[in-house]
């Protein structure tokens, strides 16, 4: 990853807004041309981000999903900041709304074909290798073109072949954080989200209650 000098970083984020920080600093930051920076630290010594820094991770992930058909953000550059111990990734956001901001809204809160179309989406990332660990409705974006995209991809593994069976499962038990997601997800019980999961899903569940781990938590 290439340096960038602390005055070019400066430059770069003159007049940015902060969008989201913590206790060690700026995370994310909205530029005045509307694209972002989202910042990575590394929190430990050793670690796997030393050998692949979560700033590379998601400008892989984000040729590998366009390379699935998948919306997701467009990087333009990637960098390490010496100065302030970061690395940055420097992207043009995916247009649209957060799942989770659209159905607060009527009629959306109990719309069941969205509902079908989110299911149908999570299959068709599965069945694309994508094993996408941050899966929520914050960060599955509602395109203006009616699509679905992903957003926040740095914490994502993708596979040339189809997700096994068992790691489908753990991806659904992640969504179980996010209880105001659920009451969304399993608002008939669960059968619109996961009948519409399993119809486009490459696997057989032949019958398997797949959102078992789910139901249990609501």
């Amino acid at each position: 990853m290439r340096a960038l000098a602390y005055n070019d970083y400066q430059a770069l984020r003159k007049d940015a807004r902060v969008i989201e920080a913590d206790a060690s600093g700026d995370k994310v930051l909205l530029l005045p041309d509307g694209n972002f920076i989202k910042l990575f630290r590394r929190k430990r010594l050793i670690s796997s981000a030393a050998l692949f820094p979560y700033a590379e991770r998601f400008a892989s992930n984000a040729l590998a999903l366009r390379e699935r058909g998948i919306p997701c953000p467009n990087v333009l550059d990637t960098r390490r900041v010496k100065h302030i111990k970061r690395d940055l990734v420097h992207y043009e956001p995916l247009p649209g709304s957060t799942l989770r901001s659209v159905i607060v809204k009527p009629p959306f809160a109990h719309d069941l074909e969205l509902l079908a179309e989110f299911g149908a989406f999570v299959a068709q990332l599965h069945n694309k290798g994508v094993y996408f660990r941050s899966v929520h409705l914050g960060n599955v974006v509602v395109t203006p073109e009616n699509t679905l995209g992903l957003i926040d991809i740095a914490d994502m593994r993708t596979s040339g072949k189809p997700l096994r069976k068992n790691l489908c499962l753990r991806n659904f038990q992640h969504m179980r954080r996010y209880r105001e997601d659920l009451t969304w997800l399993l608002q008939d019980g669960g059968a619109t989200f996961f009948d519409s999961y399993a119809r486009s899903s490459q696997h057989d569940w032949n019958g398997q209650d797949i959102g078992a781990e789910l139901k249990l938590s609501i």
